[in-house]
């Protein structure tokens, strides 16, 4: 169990994987075995960075965690559910429930605003408009953009643009935020902004779960995974570095912060 992150009660186990394999089949009889026996867990309130080289297996896990995917063999438990032999369908109802997305590349739509942004999920699941402005306002609030709620990304930096990501994650409530390399299109000041503001959350009880290569990303989470060949390699508890950034900078000039 991680320290750093928890309530006084010891938090339940939220994630269980149990002897998970991956095999992609590529034709003429090749196959490649993305994990081998991969065996975890991940209790409520944690931050976990998941680390490993090209090819180590690090996206296939956090592709099987966020129901993206489907393990080959072995077991994948999620709040107690076996969640391994789901259909697309149920998959895609257990994400849209439970989880929220976070990619480097942020995957705004360049022509609505930050608003409009953060409520597309919503839009997708029927929510009437009102319930989805108070609902997207309250989340880019969370994440300190209330005052660019109407501002489209290219009036945005890089680490603004992601803070947008991060509330259209939020803003039906997940569990569990799933980021895939966040702070790869940002500079090491924004990126520690990024950062606080996941130590923030795990601390509010979400648990986070980070792919990086970067080793001083990763510093910032309570535990390290290590992946190599489809193998996990390394599992520790660590006391986090605590993020702390300098004053937010609501830059209105695109490119700074680290936009691409």
């Amino acid at each position: 169990m991680a320290t750093g992150q928890h309530c006084v009660e010891s938090p339940s186990v939220l994630l269980r994987l149990e002897g998970v394999e991956k095999v992609y089949a590529l034709g003429d009889g090749v196959e490649v075995r993305a994990l081998r026996g991969v065996s975890m867990e991940v209790r409520a309130g944690e931050f976990v960075a998941v680390m490993g080289a090209s090819g180590s297996g690090k996206s296939t896990l956090m592709n099987l965690l966020g129901c993206l995917d489907r393990p080959t063999a072995g077991t994948y438990q999620l709040e107690g559910r076996d969640v391994s032999g789901l259909s697309r369908n149920e998959l895609a109802e257990v994400r849209n429930r439970t989880m929220g997305f976070v990619f480097q590349s942020f995957n705004l739509l360049s022509r609505t605003s930050a608003k409009e942004n953060v409520e597309l999920p919503l839009l997708y699941a029927g929510i009437a408009t009102k319930e989805r402005r108070e609902r997207a306002r309250a989340a880019l609030e969370r994440v300190g953009l209330a005052d660019r709620a109407n501002h489209h990304p290219n009036q945005l930096s890089g680490g603004q643009q992601q803070r947008v990501a991060i509330a259209r994650a939020l803003v039906n409530n997940p569990r569990i935020l799933l980021a895939d390399e966040p702070t790869g299109n940002l500079d090491s000041r924004t990126s520690v902004e990024i950062m606080a503001l996941f130590q923030d959350l795990g601390r509010s009880g979400i648990t986070v779960l980070l792919v990086t290569h970067e080793a001083d990303i990763a510093a910032f989470a309570t535990r390290v995974v290590m992946m190599r060949d489809g193998r996990v390699v390394d599992d520790r508890t660590q006391l986090p570095l605590a993020a702390v950034p300098g004053p937010v900078q609501n830059d209105d000039a695109a490119g700074t912060g680290g936009a691409q």
